[in-house]
């Protein structure tokens, strides 16, 4: 008698923003988790804590960041760090992340994810901030590399060789978006076939053992730059990098990011199954 195989669980989740509020709750679909931008809940109390907490009953939920401003040479924001060890305690997410970027020059703020350098002074710096938050929240965090639109003349390490210096050092773990990798490719010039062997090329320089989740977005050209804006579908592109990445670090929590263009809550759900599909054809015994 031959049994059919069990179900894997769902492992892709989708960013839970305010337009879907109602409707993820009213339909509970399946997904591994949903993924909300944390500084958006450091209000003590407040209707939209309260939205959270009842996602948090239904899902797993992923807390992801803008603001740490990890790469900062003026330091960590006490402050920030505060309001969201807080929101940790309150909501306990299944992840923590935000990006390998900063934001904070002194008090000035740049309004935007700047570009760190790759060299051994970032690095240090970026190891003794990493770990301090980690300290706070007491717990490993999740870095994002970034989708940069400019690099540093001193650039002396390649930028997977930074991240597994980096994973090593701190204990951090790597949240390894596909999307941004297609975008700083193409925006060096290379045509889509040469900009996914690029991506690829980056992940196969990675530790495989660092990937603690993967992003999935889309991005649009503007004025002749490619833009890393989540306002469309995933594009083919990346959903080919993304089968090399799950072949080099196995099947990791995927999330779909939409911050603009908001489509209906089925068409995320949609690009959510397709990565779990992607994840069982690629990981087949």
């Amino acid at each position: 008698m031959h049994t059919s195989p069990t179900p894997r669980p769902p492992q892709a989740g989708i960013g839970w923003r305010q337009p879907h509020y109602a409707a993820l709750m009213a339909q509970r679909p399946a997904l591994g988790f949903i993924e909300v931008h944390s500084e958006n809940f450091f209000a003590e109390g407040g209707a939209a804590l309260q939205v959270l907490e009842a996602g948090r009953a239904c899902y797993p939920v992923s807390l992801h960041g803008v603001g740490l401003s990890l790469g900062s040479a003026s330091g960590l924001d006490a402050g920030h760090l505060e309001r969201l060890a807080r929101l940790v305690e309150r909501i306990e997410p299944v992840r923590v992340s935000d990006h390998a970027s900063f934001a904070c020059v002194g008090p000035r703020h740049g309004q935007d994810l700047l570009p760190i350098a790759f060299t051994e002074a970032s690095l240090d710096l970026m190891v003794t901030h990493v770990q301090q938050v980690q300290e706070r929240l007491r717990r490993p965090l999740l870095v994002e590399n970034l989708s940069a639109y400019l690099a540093w003349e001193d650039d002396a390490l390649a930028e997977p060789e930074f991240f597994n210096a980096l994973v090593l050092r701190s204990g951090c773990q790597l949240l390894l978006d596909v999307n941004n990798l297609v975008v700083n490719a193409l925006n060096r010039g290379h045509d889509l076939d040469a900009a996914r062997e690029c991506a690829c090329a980056w992940i196969d320089t990675l530790r495989p053992d660092c990937v603690a989740e993967i992003h999935l977005a889309g991005h649009s050209r503007q004025q002749g730059l490619v833009v890393d804006d989540h306002g469309s579908a995933v594009h083919a592109s990346v959903w080919a990098v993304y089968r090399h990445a799950l072949r080099r670090v196995g099947a990791q929590p995927t999330l779909i990011e939409r911050d603009n263009n908001i489509p209906a809550l089925e068409e995320l759900l949609q690009e959510a199954a397709e990565a779990d599909a992607i994840a069982a054809q690629e990981l087949l015994p």
